[in-house]
């Protein structure tokens, strides 16, 4: 039976008398009607069939069963209808580790320095669009050596001057001194420009400091390097680098800014280290180990890991002559991160959807499912993923994630059943954000 969503916060709206009473309402329907052949629940875990979902402005209002002749009649009433009657639709994806703002991965260690803050943004708004065109209504982009070039790119984006999925953003790296965070083996790194240092750390004082700024100029979230890095020289994936009381007086000015931190940590070490400073998300856990997946679980720290990238590196990265330092630390990680990833879900360890893309090339963000499935996930878990568990890292669950009343309407369509063959989800064929289709 239908239920009517009241105009509160953009949907609905009680009117009062002057005693207090409710009096008439006033009920705003839907602008736009789409019907779903298969629509994926992503909360429940079940799969629906001719469902319709309707959509005041950027929300949806209603979800529920229609068949074709509902359709029709109801869409009359609508500036929209929709028919994705011969499709699976499902929310819009979210890939959580990005680099949307970035020059991009190549064998040239100076392109970053070579590329221009305004060169880098514009970029950026090419990146944004294919990874929204690729079917992600969302990303959490984790950096850029360029500071603060993905909270314009956000802007830009709230604005409606460049089309891109939503964003969340960091706003650049903290980082110590020549760690995993900065471009090294250019030039002296005190040489490099103000822009590619500001979250450059030494001591909690500083590191207080730097995370004071970044929330100041808008990022969203917080990004620690925790332990040195594949892709940056002269640092190795399993050496703890910022301390924990660096990361911990991070940590604690964020959360009085009501700000959450992720921390980038492939070795174990540096994973508890992380952990024990209080951050809400590990991005990629190459090496974790057993005492480091128990803590994750006990503690409910989210795991971001990107399983797909290894290979990439691996192929294009020996192809077109990446610094043999980046191929052989991909050699070392790649596999045992899988390995870590299985133990992961056997476990029960909470894992949200992030690919490192930047990394390989934006808008192959999907690549990953496949990976996710082959490593021990099943394909509603992998999607999951990507929905409603991203949402959930992102504290967004009751707007983002699902196809549900009152979230935003992202949607996306796919002609093959994702649950049958997962890599369908590598070809979007429809994309819808905010209520308006974009593909």
């Amino acid at each position: 039976m239908r239920s009517a969503v009241l105009l509160t916060l953009g949907i609905a709206l009680a009117c009062s008398t002057s005693d207090g009473r409710a009096s008439d309402t006033l009920v705003f329907d839907y602008t736009t009607i789409v019907r779903a052949g298969q629509l994926l629940d992503v909360e429940s875990g079940e799969v629906r069939r001719n469902q319709c979902v309707y959509i005041f402005q950027q929300l949806i209002t209603e979800v529920s069963p229609c068949s074709a002749s509902e359709f029709r009649t109801r869409g009359k009433a609508s500036k929209h209808h929709i028919d994705w009657s011969a499709y699976t639709v499902l929310p819009g994806l979210m890939d959580l580790h990005t680099h949307l703002a970035d020059a991009g991965q190549s064998a040239d260690l100076a392109l970053p320095l070579k590329t221009s803050p305004a060169a880098t943004a514009l970029i950026g708004a090419k990146n944004a669009r294919d990874t929204l065109m690729a079917g992600f209504t969302t990303v959490r982009d984790v950096g850029t050596y360029r500071g603060l070039t993905d909270i314009a790119l956000k802007d830009a984006i709230n604005a409606g001057r460049v089309p891109g999925p939503r964003m969340f953003v960091a706003g650049g790296y903290i980082t110590k001194p020549g760690g995993g965070g900065e471009l090294n083996g250019v030039v002296d790194n005190e040489k490099l420009p103000e822009d590619m240092r500001y979250g450059v750390t030494v001591g909690p004082e500083q590191a207080a400091i730097n995370a004071e700024y970044f929330i100041e100029e808008g990022a969203d979230f917080l990004k620690l390097i925790a332990t040195g890095a594949v892709l940056a020289i002269g640092t190795e994936p399993g050496e703890p680098e910022l301390s924990i009381e660096e990361m911990k007086a991070v940590v604690d000015t964020a959360a009085k800014r009501g700000v959450y931190v992720t921390a980038h940590a492939h070795g174990a070490q540096g994973i508890k280290n992380a952990i024990a400073a209080g951050v809400r998300s590990i991005e990629h856990a190459s090496l974790i180990d057993d005492e480091a997946l128990k803590l994750a679980k006990a503690k409910g720290i989210w795991l971001v890991m990107d399983i797909y990238n290894g290979d990439y590196i691996d192929d294009i990265g020996t192809k077109e002559g990446w610094p043999e330092e980046y191929l052989r630390k991909n050699r070392e990680t790649t596999d045992v991160q899988r390995v870590g990833f299985t133990k992961a879900v056997k476990m029960g360890v909470k894992i949200a959807y992030g690919t490192d893309s930047g990394v390989y090339p934006h808008g192959a963000n999907g690549r990953q499912f496949a990976y996710m499935v082959r490593y021990g996930m099943t394909p509603m878990q992998a999607i999951q993923s990507a929905t409603i568990r991203a949402a959930e890292l992102l504290g967004k669950e009751h707007e983002l994630g699902s196809i549900t009343t009152g979230r935003f309407a992202d949607l996306v369509a796919v002609k093959a059943d994702p649950l049958a063959d997962i890599a369908a989800l590598e070809a979007i064929d429809h994309v819808m954000k905010g209520g308006e289709i974009v593909r």
